[in-house]
């Protein structure tokens, strides 16, 4: 039977709404993962801590973000990707009041392991409600506007995030900001829906099967699978996961390692950049970023019609980057050099967004919410555990101690690399005809 088109025309629209919501609570997730950046030297005065205290501040946003992936997906897909957001988004504005209202560092430390949960609970969800809302083909695509909306969030958090704080001190920032992310869950219970039949509209899945005249894409495939057998094919899965997984672990961990923590202050400790000056170059991350997600995804689905080749060119040409960072530290010294050199570092580190397309073609539609969100533990498992590495490295603040960990990174990469050449993916033309 024809689907009626007005119907199948609110699907369409009401889908940008939902993405909408979601997109601007992902702005947030980035917001709050790269802010420390900018901020840790205040932290720093604030307190009196050293920067093993501050690497550990910066990273508990990691742990609590890795640990929360499977019950990311496990909720997900038991109260539904539209409760799911809404309530942690809840827990993320009250992490954000707690460190604005701070008195002591442990305090502080509380406030980003309470973001870190809340955030957690947002990418997974979204990705589900992605595959609800809009056809296979759109997905990688989809997925590079989603890490898109993510990049602007953390060049927000770099330039005028710097400026914001200058002007009204960094817990009036973080004030402010519980108070946005608490009317944001509002409005994504109000707004977001986790499939269109929960308000009466078709599914995708029927208006890609008129569109193309096959077979209903997702029948056959509604088998509930329980959740430790989805586990065992996933993690059990050898040569298909765990390329994949350890390249991530290292590919954002390094980014992580830059952007989210020491960029700023080696531009500080050896360039003797002010902050004003270092956030502005550190924006250009994040505008690489912002290009790179969905210029891989577009590739990726349009072009050549592949994840693994587009993940290779991309870890080939970020390795390079890390390279060109760490030959050349404390021997450039213009603030023009290093914008171009960042932009490039986000736009190619950028190329990570097709990841989760490579995994979610690779296990059946039914465990896609466990697959996702196992892949989902290891970039910020990584960006923990090479936060608080570095740390311990960066004894000085010499620049002979950031060398150290650049190389240290450029080592990571060219692991990661290895490991997306070892990657597997399924074949072009059983998924993105």
């Amino acid at each position: 039977m024809a689907l009626e088109q007005s119907k199948v025309k609110k699907v369409l629209s009401y889908r940008l709404a939902v993405f909408g919501v979601l997109a601007f609570a992902y702005f947030f997730v980035y917001f709050h993962r790269v802010s420390t950046a900018v901020v840790s030297t205040d932290m720093q005065n604030t307190f009196g801590v050293d920067a093993a205290s501050i690497a550990l501040l910066s990273s508990a946003y990691f742990y609590a973000y890795t640990i929360m992936q499977m019950p990311a997906g496990l909720l997900t897909d038991s109260w539904g990707p539209r409760k799911t957001v809404s309530i942690f988004t809840l827990v993320a504005a009250a992490g954000a009041m707690l460190t604005g209202t701070a008195s002591t560092f442990e305090q502080v430390v509380a406030g980003r392991l309470l973001i870190g949960v809340g955030v957690a609970m947002v990418y997974i969800p979204t990705m589900k409600i992605l595959a609800a809302w809009y056809r296979r083909n759109e997905f990688a695509s989809l997925s590079g506007i989603l890490l898109a909306a993510g990049n602007i969030g953390a060049l927000s958090a770099a330039g005028p995030l710097a400026l914001i704080s200058d002007a009204l001190g960094w817990q009036q920032v973080f004030l402010m900001l519980g108070l946005l992310t608490l009317v944001l869950a509002m409005a994504a219970w109000a707004i977001v829906r986790d499939r269109p039949s929960d308000i009466d509209l078709p599914n995708i899945a029927e208006i890609e099967a008129q569109e193309t005249g096959l077979a209903n894409p997702g029948a056959g495939t509604t088998e509930k699978i329980p959740m430790s057998r989805a586990l065992r094919m996933t993690f059990g899965s050898g040569m298909k996961f765990w390329p994949l997984a350890i390249w991530f672990f290292f590919m954002y961990g390094s980014i992580m390692v830059y952007q989210g923590l020491w960029a700023g202050p080696f531009f500080h400790d050896v360039l003797g950049w002010e902050r004003a000056t270092y956030g502005l170059v550190l924006t250009f991350i994040g505008m690489g970023m912002i290009l790179g997600c969905p210029t891989a995804g577009y590739i990726s689905d349009r072009i050549l019609k592949s994840r693994k080749k587009v993940l290779i060119a991309g870890s080939l040409a970020y390795t390079i980057i890390w390279a060109v960072i760490w030959t050349t530290a404390g021997q450039i010294t213009s603030t023009e050099a290093y914008m171009a050199i960042n932009f490039a570092f986000g736009f190619f580190g950028g190329f990570f967004v097709v990841s989760f397309a490579q995994v979610k073609e690779l296990f059946p539609i039914t465990i896609v919410g466990t697959s996702t969100a196992a892949l989902n533990i290891f970039p910020f498992a990584g960006g923990a555990i090479l936060q608080q590495v570095s740390g311990l490295m960066l004894t000085t603040r010499s620049l002979e101690a950031y060398k150290d960990v650049w190389l240290f990174m450029l080592i990571c990469m060219v692991l990661a690399t290895a490991a997306a050449f070892l990657s597997r993916e399924k074949e072009p033309d059983k998924c993105l005809s």
